[in-house]
């Protein structure tokens, strides 16, 4: 059966056989966090046999998904601290970091949009150090935060890679964050999952128009990727209801690969799916990714 489509590193854990139990140089981790309802996992790649059975780069890869991010903006508070809590896990001594943000996506499609979006919303700082000094960013306790949203090479005729080397080169962060919408295989875990890695990301991957990978050897400083699942694959979609059904009636493995295979054509193969309130839920989740990083990088603002 074809091999189905996502993004998230625990669901390529998940998609090995149930009596697989272990995966060779690959380490899974669950806990709860009780203050933010959430259940977190960490997968962490260790070697170069982990990275080619789950077929994503040695690293760590961290998911968080709760409920809270479908309530409302005060209910969600506790569920952004410990969202928090697991970026400044991923990245030591991140306060003391000069970083830049960057919004991946298209801000014409919506549900490509969560990037550009994101960065609408952030405290940018960088420019007050330069017009203020050092002295202002230390009473105040600012970091030294710059954003961009560098559209897509549709848009632009440039890969982001190119223009973010250059960006980096001239501006010397020590961090860059990419912020960008990615795809799940399981429809609940739409909207309602983050996905926080210090691989990088190759931005396009999850909808099948991979780009050059932004990580530390391409851009020359460490890259932390932050993602949220906003669409999902037509064909998981049918393939997953087909077999759940088929399995009930009684069919062989086999039977129900072979009639999924002849039910999927080349009509579904590039239709992906995204909910019905997906600008209500693109808008929230911008939001409160700005409002984690803010908090993260600012003392004030």
């Amino acid at each position: 059966m074809k091999e189905k489509r996502t993004d998230l590193a625990l669901e390529v854990r998940e998609s090995f056989p149930r009596n697989h139990v272990e995966v060779k140089g690959v380490v899974l981790e669950k806990h709860y966090c009780p203050e933010g309802k959430a259940q977190i996992t960490t997968v962490q790649i260790k070697d170069d046999a982990g990275s080619k059975a789950m077929k994503k780069p040695k690293g760590t890869y961290i998911t968080i998904e709760s409920e809270l991010m479908l309530q409302e903006e005060e209910d969600r508070e506790p569920l952004l601290l410990c969202i928090c809590g697991q970026l400044e896990k991923i990245i030591k001594d991140l306060k003391q970091k000069s970083v830049l943000i960057v919004g991946l996506g298209n801000r014409e499609v919506t549900s490509d949009s969560l990037g550009p979006k994101m960065t609408e919303h952030l405290f940018i700082t960088r420019h007050l150090e330069k017009e203020l000094g050092e002295t202002f960013m230390e009473k105040n306790e600012f970091g030294c935060v710059s954003a961009i949203s560098p559209g897509v090479m549709a848009q632009t005729g440039i890969e982001t890679e190119e223009l973010l080397e250059s960006i980096v080169k001239k501006t010397k962060p020590d961090l860059v964050i990419a912020v960008d919408a990615l795809a799940a295989r399981s429809v609940k875990r739409l909207c309602k999952t983050i996905q926080i890695t210090d691989t990088g990301i190759a931005p396009g991957a999850g909808v099948g128009n991979r780009r050059k990978e932004l990580n530390k050897k391409s851009l020359g400083v460490p890259v932390v990727a932050i993602g949220v699942p906003t669409v999902v694959d037509a064909e998981t979609i049918i393939g997953d209801h087909l077999e759940h059904v088929l399995e009930k009636q009684g069919y062989s493995e086999q039977e129900i690969e072979q009639f999924i295979c002849e039910i999927l054509t080349s009509d579904t193969e590039n239709v992906m799916v995204t909910p019905k309130n997906i600008d209500a839920s693109v808008n929230r989740i911008s939001r409160d990714l700005a409002d984690v990083l803010n908090h993260c990088f600012q003392k004030k603002g």
